[in-house]
């Protein structure tokens, strides 16, 4: 039966749990790897016949860089020179990689989001990555405000059907879209609001905090805003607020499921100024019927107070059916449901920051 791998990126270093389908059993490897580096970006390309692993690793002493592994995380390769780099006439430089994205129609390709926000592609599995120029030189770009955590590109968007269709989001310049394979870049943010602005529907300056796809209508996605949770019915041409029935629509991480229409995760904060578990609870809210109304999942989550907040890409789901869930938090838990979020078990405890969660199975 397949292997499902679960990536834990912390603050220091990289966790990899691993169980057998079927079996409700973890172990994790002796670790962490990445010792010290804090890990923000994890992908788990399982499109060739050899699955691969990526790792954005963060060296407060070497600096960003991008790792693979062609072993499922037992052995990593880092490239000679620096897979990402921005060119010399930028007059910038990598501070962090914020996401490592296999595209969904090119079987080689991998896109990375960057802070400075930027947005590089590869074209071999994410060992060599090539500046997208047009984003980084957009009209609009003098304008970007970097968002309490940064200015990140964390968010990448790509279609099934089309190669050319790439959706990304930064913080806090909103989201932006390609039709023509990133010659051209135009702000989808119609809808969402930036309350912190005095202008609170503007073209972009949004505080986007994640985007998530649904799983059988490519046009349909979910988005978790610094202040409201929207869906998009056109491809994020125009967004609509389903945040009602929230006990908060602020938050950072939005999750579709792998199989099911009308069905996404978020987790609730408090608020921007706040910002632990919506009334102090450990929960994670289900819509089934694509936000028009909200469950909380808390069977087998911590049921006392709570203050472990989850981040923009510490849930994420595994592709099965019924689908694996997993969130990571900052107190450094980790929690899994192997049921679509019905039930919960606690994988973790006591790990550094969890800043990123991927799970995939293999095999």
């Amino acid at each position: 039966m397949a292997e499902i791998i679960l990536t834990v990126g912390t603050r220091k270093g990289l966790f990899i749990g691993r169980k057998r389908g079927g079996s409700n059993t973890w172990r994790f490897d002796d670790g962490p790897y990445f010792s010290a580096q804090a890990v923000y970006s994890v992908a788990i390309d399982a499109r060739g016949d050899t699955p691969r692993l990526l790792v954005g690793g963060d060296s407060s002493h070497y600096g960003p860089s991008v790792f693979h592994s062609d072993d499922l995380g037992r052995t990593w390769t880092e490239p000679a020179k620096a897979a990402v780099k921005f060119p010399k006439d930028t007059g910038a430089s990598l501070e962090r990689v914020w996401q490592l994205h296999p595209a969904a129609a090119e079987p080689d390709v991998v896109y990375a989001g960057t802070e400075p926000a930027a947005l590089y592609k590869s074209r071999d599995r994410g060992e060599t990555f090539e500046l997208v120029r047009p984003l980084w030189e957009h009209p609009t770009r003098d304008k970007w405000v970097p968002g309490g955590g940064g200015e990140g590109l964390h968010t990448v968007l790509t279609d099934p059907r089309d190669p050319d269709a790439v959706t990304v989001a930064v913080s806090t310049a909103g989201v932006f879209r390609t039709l023509d394979g990133g010659k051209s870049w135009a702000p989808s943010n119609d809808g969402v609001s930036a309350v912190f602005l005095p202008d609170p529907n503007p073209e972009f300056g949004q505080c986007v905090h994640k985007v998530a796809r649904d799983a059988v209508d490519p046009d349909r996605l979910y988005l978790q805003n610094h202040w409201g949770v929207f869906r998009s019915d056109d491809a994020g041409a125009h967004w609509t607020d389903i945040g009602e029935g929230l006990p908060s629509d602020f938050g950072f991480a939005a999750v579709a499921h792998p199989h099911r229409a009308d069905t996404a995760y978020v987790f609730p904060i408090n608020a921007d100024m706040d910002r632990v578990p919506a009334d102090h609870r450990c929960r994670v809210y289900r819509t089934s019927d694509a936000g028009r109304n909200w469950e909380p999942l808390s069977a087998g989550l911590p049921s006392e107070d709570h203050y472990g907040t989850v981040l923009r890409d510490a849930m994420c789901s595994d592709g099965q059916d019924p689908a694996g869930i997993y969130f990571g938090n900052r107190n450094g838990e980790v929690f899994a449901s192997a049921d679509d979020g019905d039930s919960w078990q606690e994988l973790a405890s006591h790990l550094p920051d969890v800043l990123c969660v991927r799970a995939a199975a293999i095999g």
